[in-house]
C-alpha cells in the first residue's frame, strides 16, 4: 500500500478521483478523509483464495435472505466523512440502498455499509487496517471484521463497545445487523 498526498498541488475532489479510478482501472485505489490518495496492490493468490470463499458465503447468505446487496472490493463507498474506500467484502441493507438515487448508485455510493469485512494480507500494516474498520464503524457501519490468518484472529468492530478479539473461530455469527448469518473460517486458517 503506497499513501500519496497530493495537496496542494492537486485536490482530490470526487470527479477527479473517479476519473482516476476510470482512467487506471488495474489498481485499487481509495481516498482517505484527508485527501490522500491510497494506491494498494492486487492481494496474493491465497489472500485472493481466502477472501473469495469469504465472500461467497456472505453472498449465498443474502441469496437465501434477501435483505440487502452484497458488494466486492471492487466498489467503493463515499463515507459521510469524505473518504471513499473499498472494503473486502461489504453489505448494505436493502432499504438504505433503496433511498439512494440512481445516479448516486452508479458511483462511489454516498452510504458507508451496514457490515464490512477487511482480511489482511501479509503485505497489510495491521494497524492501519484497524484504524480503517474503525472509520468504518465512526462512518455508520454496525458491524466490522478485521480477519488476521496470520495470527488466528478477527477483531470484532461494533458502535460503542471495544474491539472484541476472537481467538481462531471455527465460525462466527453476524447477528442481529446480519439475521442468522453464520461465517465458516476453517478454510481461512488453514
Amino acid at each position: 500500500m503506497i499513501a500519496l498526498n497530493l495537496r496542494p498541488t492537486l485536490q482530490l475532489t470526487d470527479a477527479v478521483f473517479e476519473q482516476l479510478c476510470r482512467q487506471n482501472p488495474d489498481l485499487r485505489l481509495e481516498r482517505t478523509a484527508q485527501g490522500e490518495l491510497i494506491a494498494m496492490s492486487p492481494a496474493g493468490s491465497e489472500s485472493g483464495y481466502r477472501n473469495a470463499d469469504l465472500l461467497g458465503q456472505l453472498w449465498q447468505w443474502n441469496r437465501q435472505m434477501q435483505l440487502g446487496l452484497v458488494f466486492d472490493s471492487s466498489a467503493g463507498f463515499t463515507l459521510p466523512n469524505g473518504a471513499i474506500r473499498s472494503p473486502d467484502a461489504a453489505w448494505v441493507a436493502q432499504g438504505r440502498w433503496d433511498a439512494l438515487t440512481p445516479q448516486q448508485r452508479q458511483k462511489f455510493a454516498p452510504i458507508c455499509p451496514d457490515f464490512v469485512l477487511e482480511l489482511k494480507s501479509p503485505s497489510d500494516d495491521l494497524p492501519t487496517l484497524q484504524a480503517k474498520l474503525q472509520e468504518y464503524i465512526d462512518n455508520g457501519a454496525q458491524l466490522g471484521w478485521l480477519i488476521d490468518p496470520e495470527t488466528q484472529q478477527i477483531y470484532c468492530y461494533r458502535p460503542g463497545q471495544p474491539v472484541q478479539i476472537v481467538e481462531r473461530p471455527a465460525s462466527l455469527a453476524g447477528d442481529p445487523v446480519l439475521p442468522n448469518f453464520v461465517m465458516d473460517f476453517m478454510l481461512i486458517w488453514e
